[in-house]
């Protein structure tokens, strides 16, 4: 049976491979004036391997390469620190892979409390595989359909890619779904042949060819704290600042908050997102 890590390194690196400037290594275009994509032979070159072996890599073979490998084709490709430790979690050398849940865990009562307490800030924790475990009033307000979706597909990147009143409310829809999953993929190295991640990712590209061509892209980013527009059918023109957050004590869950700006629209646009619908 093919491992899907493997799969996933190698497409990840020939797209990577691919997608570099040959300037930045001092290299001539090739054929008809390429000026972007190595050649193996070049990487294999640069990483001290033999062309063969690269080649094998690439194609998901059953090859046990080293960290020491894994690090010098990440170095060489240019590849970013997310990047790094994205590979690095493909070839299995994740500093501490975290465990593929067959469910998630029950929310502890003060990770609710906290969220309440956030609260009229729309806030949310969200398990290892983005599923949306608890939030508070006013995340149930700004993101419709969390309260009424079934808990199996109560997923945060099920409701980005497939769920369109969540896309209307998103003015730059393209990049904003783009970046959430860059992020996911970041965190997802180590857990990548789980049943969890394969039902989701099978999943979501069966229904949403726009999450497939953003799979496929393979892009990889670690999360930093931005701003956050909506446009919200009941609390209007909406802007926030996400920041997350891990309890020490449950590591395992992501605790989500949207800070008001002062660009929202009105602080009492926040406040209707508390009234009933």
């Amino acid at each position: 049976m093919d491992d899907p890590s493997r799969k996933e390194l190698g497409g990840f690196l020939r797209r990577r491979r691919n997608e570099v400037e040959r300037s930045d290594y001092d290299l001539a275009p090739v054929g008809r004036g390429r000026t972007t994509g190595l050649r193996r032979e070049e990487i294999a070159f640069l990483s001290g391997v033999s062309v063969t072996w690269y080649t094998w890599l690439e194609q998901g073979r059953d090859i046990n390469p080293s960290r020491q490998v894994i690090d010098a084709v990440a170095v060489n490709l240019h590849l970013t620190e997310a990047e790094h430790d994205y590979v690095l979690g493909l070839a299995g050398f994740t500093p501490r892979p975290r465990p593929d849940l067959a469910e998630p865990e029950p929310v502890p009562s003060h990770v609710q409390h906290l969220l309440d307490t956030l609260d009229p800030a729309p806030a949310f924790a969200l398990t290892a595989h983005w599923d949306i475990a608890a939030w508070n009033r006013s995340y149930e307000g700004l993101f419709p359909g969390v309260l009424d979706a079934d808990p199996a597909e109560r997923n945060l990147l099920q409701f980005i890619f497939t769920d369109e009143r969540v896309r209307d409310m998103l003015p730059e829809w393209e990049h904003t779904s783009r970046q959430f999953l860059a992020e996911y993929r970041a965190e997802a190295g180590g857990r990548i042949s789980g049943p969890q991640h394969v039902r989701l990712v099978t999943h979501l590209r069966a229904v949403s060819p726009d999450f497939a061509r953003a799979w496929d892209a393979h892009e990889v980013e670690r999360f930093a704290s931005r701003v956050r527009t909506f446009e919200h059918p009941r609390g209007g023109h909406l802007v926030f600042e996400q920041v997350n957050l891990v309890p020490q004590d449950v590591q395992d869950l992501h605790i989500v908050a949207y800070l008001p700006t002062q660009d929202c629209a009105s602080p009492d646009g926040v406040r209707r997102l508390r009234e009933e619908g």
